[in-house]
């Protein structure tokens, strides 16, 4: 069992990705992924949107060059193939593992009305099934829904709107599968993760620090990782506050914090 509790210990690897010349994320590395092989894929806003390394922090490839707006999702299906999310550019797309693209949904550069419940408004995270490839995404900064896709990219259901009330959103930021039958949306500025049924159904929330990302454990580890937010300017310089990632028990029991307790 490779379980997380309150015991486990992490130290993080300085300089673990090896980034070669003239080869940079420009300040922006938005989000990771990983594949069958242990290959880490870093979707980010510099020179290889799509940039691959190894599991030792090597740089294999990149991929995707002049093809994104504004990089901000990625996830990786069984069969490693690739899902993007683009805000700024209001799509996401489903590419092979070496780039080649399958199918987008949305228009590149064409959104949907801001908070009109449609597809899309600056999405911001997809999920995927394991098991039927269904798709879940999250959306996002200029909506407040999660919209719900067969594995070819049909739409089949949405559901959200804007509110605090259980089942409504503000800027729903990142979505994870929780087991086989449930999603986990982090709720970033209502400070909460939200757990539906695949269904749509409202199950539970769970108070939290502005949870940017939320992502379960793989194989025996089923833990939710959550990515707090820094705290808004007001409240820069109090200790505790965001800039950590918060260990919770699949239930939603906290088991502890990594990082600091400032930033940096």
């Amino acid at each position: 069992m490779n379980t997380t509790t309150s015991q486990t210990r992490y130290e993080p690897v300085p300089g673990w990705a090896k980034l070669p010349m003239g080869v940079t994320f420009r300040g922006d590395a938005t989000s990771v992924a990983v594949d069958s092989k242990d290959n880490v894929y870093v979707f980010n806003r510099g020179t290889e949107p799509i940039a691959v390394f190894d599991v030792d922090g090597n740089f294999l490839k990149g991929m995707g060059h002049g093809e994104f707006v504004r990089p901000h999702g990625i996830e990786i299906d069984r069969n490693d193939d690739l899902y993007l999310v683009d805000d700024n550019g209001h799509f996401v797309q489903k590419r092979t593992n070496e780039g080649q693209v399958v199918f987008t949904i949305g228009t590149k550069g064409e959104p949907c009305d801001w908070q009109s419940g449609g597809m899309f408004n600056r999405p911001t995270d997809v999920a995927i099934h394991p098991d039927t490839g269904e798709l879940f995404v999250s959306d996002g900064y200029g909506n407040s829904r999660i919209h719900k896709f067969d594995p070819d990219g049909q739409h089949m259901m949405s559901w959200g709107e804007p509110g605090t009330d259980p089942g409504q959103f503000s800027l729903p930021h990142n979505i994870s599968m929780l087991g086989l039958d449930k999603v986990v949306v982090a709720d970033r500025e209502n400070f909460r993760l939200q757990i539906f049924t695949t269904g749509g159904e409202f199950v539970e929330q769970i108070h939290i620090h502005h949870p940017m990302s939320v992502t379960q454990g793989k194989g025996d580890d089923d833990n939710l990782y959550v990515g707090e937010m820094i705290p808004p300017p007001v409240q820069q310089g109090v200790r505790n506050l965001g800039a950590m990632i918060a260990v919770l028990s699949s239930e939603g029991d906290y088991q502890q914090h990594l990082g600091g307790p400032l930033p940096g």
